[in-house]
């Protein structure tokens, strides 16, 4: 397929692109080094080009000049996604020559893949206008790791950029373990959680640790929700509903021999639907009051929403595999037989537009069972996978952009190819 053929030719200049992107990670919503150089990356191609003005985002249309599909007067707009930023991490590679050059922060997620992979289906997709019976824009985003870049995005008009509503929305994302390279793996409906940050203070009477019995200590009490919170979430909900509940912080007291007025813990909720959400929270506060009360104490709860769940448009999804099929072989594609239980905030984008999420490995290592996963200060990314997801962009707009009406984009054999135990 030409969308492969011109990425094959465009790999020696996207990986020297990834490597310098692996160089200057940044963090959060203001990206002016990455965000710049995807602006060099992009001059010289015919593109209406436009960045953020409370982030550094770059929104890139490109306009294809093939007629519309059949039946329609105007030319159908899809959205290409690529995250940009990097992570607070101290990189732990001492034998790449391109490590980063910012002290403790890292490309520990592979996002510098990401934005050499849209820069290159940029120029895939330039070269290809004539076949292209639509218009493409491409998103740029930074901080996809937080505070979240989609929402401020969207609010600048990001799904107008072309003039036309978005009609469909794809991205996609490297893996550094778990799968073999150049693997690619994804599933129809729920393919990540929502997340939700939740707070909860207890509130007591302090005083001497010597003396506990004048004093109403909240530390027991908080552990003692935390046992009550598990027991709950294993009690209350289909366990083929997954419901993930973690508190990874628990804080109280100034000192070993002082029972503090107050003790507070934050944890993290996943969810897959907005009613297991609402039923989780509801029950988590329940449990934090009674717990509380039942030892004299009282408990406020508050939550702090981070992302939804990310849900794959189950039409979207079959044309997005079967572009992955057809480009490197059905070999190279497996379903995930349960969903990532990690968030992402293009799940704001999916929740307007339909779309498809993928990821593909990028694993160097050949026990990718045991290689350090994203986020690790020894993630490792290989850049092989570079060309192969600038392809992967390119081909599903050249399809999605040429669809009449509402055809039947699918396999046909959605289901099959599953992933085994062995690599679950």
């Amino acid at each position: 397929m030409r969308t492969r053929e011109i990425a094959e030719e465009l790999r020696p200049e996207l990986v020297a692109l990834r490597r310098e992107l692996h160089q200057i990670p940044e963090l959060g919503l203001h990206l002016p080094l990455t965000q710049q150089k995807v602006l060099d990356e992009l001059a010289g191609l015919d593109l209406e080009i436009t960045t953020g003005e409370g982030l550094s985002s770059v929104v890139a249309v490109l306009r294809g000049t093939a007629p519309p599909p059949e039946g329609r007067t105007d030319r159908p707009v899809v959205l290409l996604r690529g995250d940009m930023d990097g992570l607070p991490v101290t990189e732990d590679l001492a034998h790449l020559d391109y490590q980063s050059t910012h002290v403790g922060q890292m490309h520990a997620c592979g996002h510098d893949l990401h934005t050499a992979s849209l820069v290159g289906a940029a120029r895939i997709l330039h070269r290809l206008r004539d076949e292209l019976a639509g218009d493409v824009v491409l998103m740029f985003q930074p901080a996809e790791e937080g505070p979240g870049g989609a929402e401020p995005m969207l609010a600048e008009g990001l799904l107008s950029a072309a003039g036309r509503p978005v009609e469909a929305a794809y991205a996609m994302h490297v893996s550094s373990s778990e799968f073999p390279l150049r693997q690619w793996f994804s599933r129809p409906t729920a393919i990540m959680a929502a997340a939700d940050t939740v707070h909860i203070e207890v509130t007591g009477r302090g005083g001497h640790g010597s003396q506990p019995h004048f004093s109403l200590d909240p530390v027991p009490v908080l552990c003692e929700i935390v046992l009550a919170l598990q027991t709950m979430l294993s009690r209350s909900f289909d366990p083929f509903d997954t419901v993930v509940l973690t508190v990874g912080r628990i804080a109280a007291g100034t000192k070993d021999n002082i029972i503090g007025d107050t003790g507070e813990l934050s944890a993290t909720l996943r969810t897959f639907s907005p009613e297991t959400r609402e039923l989780a929270l509801a029950n988590i506060e329940r449990v934090t009051h009674h717990v509380a009360a039942a030892h004299g104490q009282t408990a406020r709860m508050w939550t702090t929403e981070a992302y939804p769940a990310t849900i794959n448009d189950e039409r979207e999804y079959a044309l997005a595999r079967r572009a992955v099929e057809d480009l490197f072989g059905p070999e190279q594609y497996v379903d995930r037989p349960t969903p990532e239980m990690g968030s992402e905030d293009m799940s704001f984008v999916l929740n307007e537009v339909p779309g498809a999420y993928f990821f593909v490995s990028a694993c160097p290592a050949q026990d990718y069972r045991n290689a350090p996963t994203n986020h690790s200060p020894r993630a490792e990314f290989d850049d092989v996978v570079v060309p192969d997801a600038a392809a992967w962009y390119a081909e599903v707009a050249l399809r999605r952009t040429a669809q009449v009406g509402t055809e039947q984009v699918g396999t046909g054999q959605v289901g099959k190819g599953q992933v085994g135990t062995e690599q679950g």
